[in-house]
């Protein structure tokens, strides 16, 4: 084997290496629908939801100390003859609900 080959090989095996390490650090988004689908099953186990609804896009969310990208929706149903609706914020990477309120 000579250098040429030799230096040649490096460098494939670096730009293989950056490439996958890359790939694998991409940030994938859960979907909105499953997002909604999960807040949905959650408020289903307190009764029937009457309408339901989340923004399809992203938006930055800024906490103190903690930035990241969420999902806005919310949720209506009726609770002791009452009818009641609560908005939520959902992390767009993983989907968990940060905060659930009324309004």
């Amino acid at each position: 084997m000579n250098w040429k080959t030799f230096i040649a090989g490096i460098a494939v095996g670096a730009a293989a290496g950056y490439a996958v390490n890359e790939t694998l650090h991409r940030t994938v988004s859960v979907s909105a629908e499953t997002v909604l689908a999960k807040v949905k099953k959650a408020f289903k186990e307190n009764g029937p939801i009457d309408g339901s609804w989340i923004q399809m896009t992203e938006e930055d969310y800024e906490k103190y100390p903690f930035k990241t990208r969420v999902y806005k929706g919310g949720v209506s149903l009726t609770k002791d003859g009452e009818k009641k609706q609560y908005e939520f914020i959902a992390d767009a990477k993983t989907g968990t609900v940060l905060d659930v309120y009324p309004i």
